[in-house]
Parts: structure tokens; C-alpha cells; sequence
């Protein structure tokens, strides 16, 4: 990941915009009924971020983590206040430069591991300088860019 700035939390004195919420679920099998309403609007604000002082955005550079849905060009929701543990998607500071990978605990040591094959584990020990920046909690890619990738 390449970031030229370091990441500012979100205001959290941001102004609410409820967006439109279709009242029933879309089938991602087989075609169900559509309804002819709209529910009260869900504010992607709330359903994304928990803690607004301690969340910030990063767009993702590279394919190291596809095999769990995160692609180049997507945004991370990545929340500073949760604590990272084995499991984790993190985004992480090793010797100056930023990566995100899953953080796990391989034979007793913390490494970062990617969810692509083509590259490996980053074992920890072997950095002088780590930092955890924070958990990431949500990926927002746009599936048309998706969609072209895959042709």
C-alpha cells in the first residue's frame, strides 16, 4: 500500500444522509417477489463505523488479499480502537512501509499472512520497526471495476 499522507479519523460532527432501504431481502439464488416500498432510510455511517473518532479510510494498492474479497482499488474501513488479534485483517507499518494482511499466530510467532499464494508471510520478528495502525472492519469495492478485472 502506498500512502502519502497519514490517515485522519472521520468528523464525527458529519451531517446524517439516510439513503433509501428496500424492505425485503434481494435473493442471491433464486428470484423472489419484489415490493413496491421503501423502508425508512439506513445511514451507512451507522452500519459501517462504530467508533468515529478512531475510524479512518485507506484505499487499497495491490492483489495480496483478493482471496478474502479485498481488491486493488478498494476502500478499508479500518477501526484503531479494536484490538488486533490472530484472525484480524490488519493494516500494518513494518519498517516505514504500510501493508494490509491477516494477522495470525504460525507455531507460537505473530506474522502477517496474505490471502493470494503468490506471496508470502511477513514473520514479524524479522522487521525492526512494528506498528498495528488498526482492525479493518469493512471492504467497499465497486463491482464494475470487479467485474472488468475478471475479464
Amino acid at each position: 500500500m502506498d500512502f502519502t499522507q497519514h490517515p485522519l479519523p472521520l468528523r464525527s460532527e458529519r451531517k446524517r444522509q439516510p439513503l433509501p432501504l428496500a424492505g425485503e431481502d434481494v435473493a442471491a439464488g433464486f428470484p423472489s417477489p419484489a415490493e413496491d416500498y421503501m423502508e425508512i432510510g439506513i445511514d451507512l455511517n451507522e452500519q459501517l463505523i462504530r467508533h468515529p473518532a478512531s475510524t479512518f479510510f485507506l484505499r487499497v494498492s495491490g492483489h495480496s488479499m483478493t482471496g478474502v474479497g479485498i481488491h486493488n482499488g478498494d476502500l478499508l474501513v479500518v477501526d484503531r480502537s479494536l484490538d488486533a488479534r490472530p484472525g484480524h485483517i490488519v493494516v500494518a507499518i513494518l519498517d516505514g512501509a504500510f501493508t494490509v494482511k491477516q494477522l495470525v499466530r504460525h507455531r507460537g510467532v505473530l506474522r502477517l499472512e496474505a490471502a493470494n499464494s503468490k506471496y508470502p508471510p511477513l514473520d514479524l520478528v524479522h522487521f525492526g520497526d512494528v506498528q498495528i495502525w488498526g482492525v479493518a472492519v469493512h471492504s467497499i469495492h465497486n463491482l464494475s471495476t470487479a467485474r472488468q478485472a475478471s475479464h
